[in-house]
């Protein structure tokens, strides 16, 4: 019973991630983990994450 309890909570988290990940992308992020992803495409902003180059 813990065994699946454990994977569903890995399931959520995993799952959580993921959902982040896709509203981030259709929102035009391009460095997910940068502070200044909205602006890395226009501007560059210095983080080097390479948002700007892309």
């Amino acid at each position: 019973m813990t065994d699946i309890i454990v994977i569903a909570v890995l399931a959520v988290i995993l799952g959580a991630a993921a959902a982040y990940i896709i509203r981030a992308k259709k929102s035009g992020q391009k460095c997910i983990g940068c502070p200044y992803s909205k602006t890395c495409a226009s501007k560059g902003c210095g983080c080097g994450c390479g948002g700007a180059e892309k």
